[in-house]
């Protein structure tokens, strides 16, 4: 058993702003005409298009494609591989890319797209590494740690913000979210370089508890996996365990009570769980790829936002559970599948786990893209700026 005694004051908090809202419509159906207009009147007329659909308003445009401007495509440029694989974890916190696959995002952006599930974020490094992946959904602490560790990996946009928690058998506690203190006495299964570890130490920090053996102490026993970690409460010595989307709700349905969701602690709220990360030197070789990559993903968002219960479907796909868990998980209020970057709650967090003793501290900017989304974000918002895309362009700039 493996016990982090080192603390840490609690992570300040970051607003992440969401938006509502529906798909603009507008018409533009084209009307046909026997006469055959001037030279001088068809000059006139296309110097009024360009300008009207200069200010925005595609209600006057004769083209239902491009006639706006140029396609994403002909702005940003083709992308330049466009084979692409794409690893995840089995939780419903990767859902951008599920739902990119699912509503046809990844092939309207020119690229042909496999998802792969896998155990572990070290894996997910590995596949980057190695080459068998292109983009790998992975926790914000495991990959700060590898980043300092010199591997070659940077973050370039988001996958969820909260999500986390610890669940415990229902013999210690009669009812959910009774706090950390009652695992003083446990042996508590957790996952090493991870953010619920990370979140744990925090709350034991500001609750005067120790991390030990003994009564009044929390015995941390670490697993490679969150599965395992899990898995690990059929076990008679561990009495709770970590757990990130879903497992809350499974955890639940099986009769386990949650300690805590991090959403509702104060010093855990928006806290950046899941990045999007590749391989820096992928990231600068190919930038019309990851834009186009990113498109897909911030559609994919707006879908989640437009249509809810198509996005559970699209989920269930991947992550075959309950769809009621899958909404309560996704749309429960315990976290948020965002693209955004959230450059500067991630930064916060490295602070963080520096003070934790994860890892030591290094110069994170070479290894940071934000770049890539706002390239990506701009050309979408040129082609439609409704309020979700607009509650994103708000939100990056603000934490950029």
């Amino acid at each position: 058993m493996n016990n982090k005694i080192k603390f840490v004051s609690a992570i300040a908090a970051l607003s992440l702003l969401t938006g509502c809202g529906a798909f603009n419509s507008s018409s533009n159906e084209k009307t046909e005409s026997t006469e055959v207009p001037t030279f001088n009147e068809a000059e006139e007329k296309a110097s009024e298009e360009k300008d009207c659909c200069k200010d925005g308003d595609k209600d006057c445009c004769n083209e239902p494609a491009d006639c706006c401007g140029d396609s994403a495509t002909e702005v940003l440029g083709k992308p330049e591989k466009t084979d692409i694989n794409i690893g995840y974890l089995n939780s419903t916190a990767h859902l951008l890319a599920f739902v990119a696959q699912e509503e046809g995002y990844f092939k309207d952006e020119g690229l042909k797209v496999t998802l792969t599930q896998f155990s572990s974020a070290a894996e997910l490094v590995n596949g980057l590494e190695s080459d068998k992946l292109d983009v790998a959904f992975i926790g914000s602490v495991p990959t700060l740690t590898f980043q300092s560790q010199g591997h070659d990996v940077s973050i370039f946009g988001g996958a969820m913000t909260n999500g986390h928690g610890y669940v415990i058998k229902s013999e210690y506690a009669d009812k959910d979210e009774l706090g950390v203190e009652i695992l003083k006495g446990r042996n508590v299964a957790s996952v090493k370089n991870s953010v619920q570890d990370a979140e744990l130490q925090i709350l034991l920090k500001n609750a005067h508890i120790e991390i030990g053996e003994g009564a009044d102490k929390v015995n941390i026993v670490y697993f490679d996996s969150q599965k395992d970690a899990y898995a690990a409460l059929l076990n008679s010595t561990i009495d709770a365990a970590s757990v990130y989307s879903p497992y809350a709700s499974l955890a639940k349905s099986q009769g386990y009570k949650v300690v805590y969701y991090c959403a509702h602690e104060k010093a855990l709220e928006n806290q950046p769980c899941c990045r999007q990360v590749a391989k820096t030197s992928a990231l600068s070789s190919n930038p019309n790829t990851y834009t186009a990559l990113e498109r897909a993903f911030i559609k994919a968002y707006h879908f989640t936002q437009s249509d809810h219960d198509k996005t559970i479907k699209d989920v269930k796909k991947y992550i075959d559970i309950d769809e009621e868990f899958i909404d309560t998980e996704v749309y429960g209020g315990y976290s948020v599948s965002s693209p955004d970057p959230d450059k500067q709650g991630t930064l916060t967090l490295k602070d963080t786990i520096i003070e934790l003793g994860y890892t030591n501290d290094y110069d994170i900017e070479p290894y940071y893209n934000t770049d890539i989304y706002k390239n990506a974000l701009e050309s979408i918002l040129s082609e439609n700026s409704d309020d979700i895309y607009k509650s994103l362009k708000e939100h990056f700039d603000d934490y950029e």
